[in-house]
């Protein structure tokens, strides 16, 4: 009897065990994921590029393996400033991108990368993170059925190589330049003819001839790029970027599909980088601000008070005529503008007079 009794005890043991194994082996199965991830940055280039690597390894290393990400270099797949669509069709399942890289479906899609004039990098996020600011891009993309994440953010950038020095803002008209997002639109106020040109697209065109004068970054990856050997100067302060962040643009049925736990891995290493590449981008500018100007002789360059004061002026024309036309556009202006005049009760209570003078 007794022995009876211990065969059906293993038997329900031995069941129990398969049981186990075959359930185990079918949520391995079902955890494998493998994505691929459309970079509009070399992985070469500082800051934008090995961002999206540290993310695509990070995941990695959470799943053990199981979610994989796959990096690709710019152009692998779909051209670097056409992932909108590959994203949104399903065609690839991500990109590693900007929102204003898609200005041309919505020209307000610019401000969720960065606005002239704008916020440093605690009062961007603070609009976009629990100012509702990000809750009106996700209403854009639900539309094409594609989500997004915040992936990094950098410091201010420069505002412009110039093969010319430019002694007034006259100087300016007729010029082609390449420049991004809402800045480009204050440009053109001035009278440059602006273009949008992927990274790794400009150093051609300027060697070319085909724009005259480019912005891109800073100079950690500007000077990568090779500006500094055609246009010698370079101009401060980067007035149109004083913050950028860019965004791990998702297809939306695609990231539904996911465990909640690989969700959760990709908002835990977007985050990561959102910190990280902002202060690395902080603290390697100087060195290489330094070495353009002592190894390659770049100028340096300061606008005046005023010059800066005409930048303002525009942009804030272009403000009122672009939501004149654009209704989406005004709704996005009129909430960012709101949400800035709020955070001045605090910001400026925060302002202080700098006190620190180098030797």
């Amino acid at each position: 009897m007794m022995l009876v009794k211990h065969s059906r005890l293993f038997a329900a043991i031995a069941a129990t065990a398969a049981t186990l194994v075959i359930g185990n082996s079918v949520a391995d199965a079902q955890e494998r994921v493998r994505w691929r991830m459309q970079s509009a940055f070399g992985s070469q280039l500082p800051h934008l590029g090995p961002s999206g690597v540290r993310f695509s390894k990070d995941i990695e290393r959470m799943s053990g393996g199981k979610f994989d990400i796959k990096f690709f270099e710019p152009g692998a797949l779909v051209p670097a400033l056409e992932c909108f669509d590959a994203v949104s069709r399903g065609s690839i399942e991500s990109c590693w991108t900007t929102p204003g890289y898609h200005a041309g479906k919505y020209p307000s899609l610019s401000f969720f990368t960065t606005v002239p004039f704008g916020p440093n990098f605690g009062e961007f996020l603070a609009w976009k993170w629990f100012g509702g600011g990000n809750k009106m891009r996700d209403e854009i993309y639900a539309k094409h059925d594609l989500m997004a994440v915040d992936c990094f953010c950098i410091g201010p950038e420069t505002s412009g190589w110039f093969r010319k020095e430019v002694n007034s803002l006259e100087e300016l008209k007729g010029l082609k330049m390449r420049f991004f997002g809402l800045g480009a639109k204050v440009m053109q106020k001035l009278g440059v003819s602006t273009q949008l040109l992927a990274g790794a697209d400009i150093f051609p065109a300027l060697e070319r001839g085909v724009i005259d004068a480019t912005e891109f970054s800073m100079p950690t990856m500007d000077t990568q790029l090779g500006f500094h050997s055609i246009a010698k100067f370079n101009y401060f302060p980067g007035w149109h970027q004083q913050v950028s962040c860019s965004e791990f643009l998702m297809n939306k049925k695609a990231y539904e599909a996911l465990p909640d736990q690989y969700k959760a891995m990709i908002q835990v290493a977007a985050n990561a980088q959102v910190a990280y590449t902002y202060a690395e981008t902080e603290a390697m500018q100087f060195k290489a601000m330094q070495e353009m100007k002592d190894k390659h002789g770049v100028q340096v360059r300061r606008w005046k008070d005023q010059e800066l004061a005409a930048f303002e002026k525009a942009w804030l024309e272009v403000i009122q005529e672009e939501s004149a036309k654009d209704p989406l556009f005004k709704k996005i202006a009129d909430h960012y503008l709101a949400f800035r005049k709020n955070y001045a009760i605090w910001g400026n209570a925060q302002v202080l007079k700098p006190t620190y003078q180098p030797d």
